[in-house]
């Protein structure tokens, strides 16, 4: 009996520890809540949940959030308070914002990065790059990485450039009947695969003819997983708990293959042997530089090229082949700039590249409507007064340049698909573009990604009539980046007068 009775007042005493508990939880969200309700916004779904039912809800739907996050801006102004849970993060949809800070080194990344850094108890992409929160620490690695980056290198890329670009229009050709259905969405992302494996780490992974090849089924993984994240309960949910066990797997895949990589790369220098001065030379030059680097270090940045080398050119390349395809009379003055330029050239030379100024144009349009990486934040650690609003210290800034692409604020008719937006004599609307972000930490691939799809998309041009399978939706699939949903699902002809 006195065990029953010690057990009973166990239980109750846990139960009135946990009602304690939620309570003062509810006092601290109220008290965020009192923070920030003075910045504009929509109404929360719930006081507990804050905005965070209709994030789940389109997640669910798979649905663009940021769609909606647009219609609150234009309902409720520039800048808005969102909340999720206990946490609070403010959009700015301002070009003076995006100017403030994102051109400043001042301000860090915010804590996002850390579920990037470490998904689901995994380390993912560490400190590399794209998530290193610690400016110092960032601006070291940028200062290595340069040199991988530098214009005399990016030129010694082309032979790479078109022989990946000839590989894909050779494999397209074989399915170049009108008849045949192409995912060009898959066949793109093979071939910058095979692209930025080659030229960041000498690696041949052949990926556009092998289909047993586990990496891109294992890069749409760990994607989906960093769209995931966004949940913070998502990792006490039964029904994710496979998934999770999924993206684990394939981040260790992509870290294993990292490592076998350097390892690879680390005795060929050890042997004496010539190496090219690529992103992996430079990832172990910093090692040198930098004491204590480990290989977990190393293989962060790995990871990070591989990834975002991968992933956003062939976003960009298959929303550029699904709008060239419904708007034919831009089809057909970009394919008369080709024709001009390279002609019937095989092979494309870096001085052809500049030439195709309208090409560029269509590649600059597309990434306003269809920003592969569509935002990015920073962190106050001070107050500050945006557009009139003021922003209390240690509050996360979120900017976006999916939404700033689609406002008429902004763009004349936003949702038209206008490459003459960006001939060099129109108006420029100034900081409200930005898919490679601004300032210091812009993206360091931005060149070598735009000469890669200029490439690609040159040749396939060249070779191609192209149309769309009918019956396909032009939705965006938000993976963590935003790619095409339905794959854009094309018949091909040769352009027989080309070859």
């Amino acid at each position: 009996m006195g065990v029953w009775s010690l057990l009973s007042e166990a239980a109750i005493l846990v139960l009135i520890l946990v009602v304690i508990c939620f309570l003062v939880y509810c006092g601290y969200i109220h008290y965020i809540h009192m923070k920030y309700d003075h910045i504009p916004g929509p109404p929360r779904d719930s006081f507990l949940f804050g905005h965070a039912p209709t994030f789940m809800k389109q997640m669910k739907n798979n649905l663009v959030v940021y769609d909606t996050f647009l219609e609150w801006v234009e309902k409720y102004g520039p800048v808005i308070r969102l909340n999720g849970l206990h946490t609070a993060f403010v959009l700015v949809i301002s070009p003076e914002g995006v100017k403030e800070f994102l051109m400043s080194p001042k301000y860090n990344k915010d804590d996002f990065y850390k579920h990037v850094a470490n998904m689901f108890g995994a380390r993912f992409m560490g400190t590399g790059l794209l998530t290193d929160q610690d400016y110092g620490h960032w601006h070291k690695q940028r200062r290595i990485m340069d040199p991988a980056f530098s214009r005399t290198y990016l030129i010694g890329l082309m032979g790479t450039f078109n022989e990946k670009a000839e590989d894909l229009v050779n494999t397209l050709g074989d399915n170049a009947d009108g008849k045949c259905q192409v995912g060009m969405h898959d066949m793109l992302s093979r071939v910058t695969l095979d692209v930025i494996a080659k030229v960041a780490f000498g690696m041949e992974l052949n990926s556009l003819h092998d289909d047993q090849t586990p990496f891109p089924r294992a890069i749409s993984s760990v994607m989906r997983g960093m769209l995931e994240t966004r949940n913070p309960l998502v990792k006490y949910t039964p029904g994710k708990q496979a998934f999770i066990r999924d993206v684990k797997e394939n981040i260790r895949l992509l870290r294993k293959t990292g490592q076998e990589c350097i390892e690879r790369r680390m005795q060929a220098i050890k042997d004496g042997e010539d190496i090219p001065v690529d992103i992996l030379t430079q990832i172990l030059k910093g090692a040198e530089l930098e004491d204590g680097c480990s290989m977990e270090d190393l293989i962060d940045n790995f990871v990070t090229f591989f990834i975002a080398g991968q992933e956003t050119t062939a976003n960009q390349l298959s929303f550029a082949v699904m709008e060239l395809a419904r708007n034919p009379e831009i089809l057909t003055r970009v394919q008369s700039e080709v024709d001009e330029v390279i002609g019937s050239k095989i092979d494309i030379d870096y001085e052809d590249l500049g030439k195709l100024k309208y090409l560029s144009q269509v590649l600059k349009e597309t990434l306003r409507l269809y920003p592969t990486a569509p935002g990015t934040s920073r962190v106050i650690e001070e107050e500050v007064i945006i557009e009139g609003v003021r922003i209390p210290p240690r509050t996360t800034l979120g900017f976006n340049s999916y939404i700033m692409g689609r406002m008429a604020k902004f763009y004349e008719d936003p949702l038209v698909f206008n490459p003459d937006r960006f001939h060099p004599d129109a108006p420029k609307p100034g900081y409200a573009y930005f898919p490679f972000s601004l300032g210091p930490r812009t993206c360091i691939g931005q060149v070598f990604a735009q000469m890669e799809a200029k490439v690609v998309m040159a040749k396939f041009l060249q070779r191609f009539e192209f149309e769309l399978v009918e019956g396909q939706s032009f939705r965006i699939l938000d993976t963590g980046t935003l790619r095409p949903m339905d794959g854009v699902i094309c018949t091909l002809r040769h352009r027989r007068e080309q070859i």
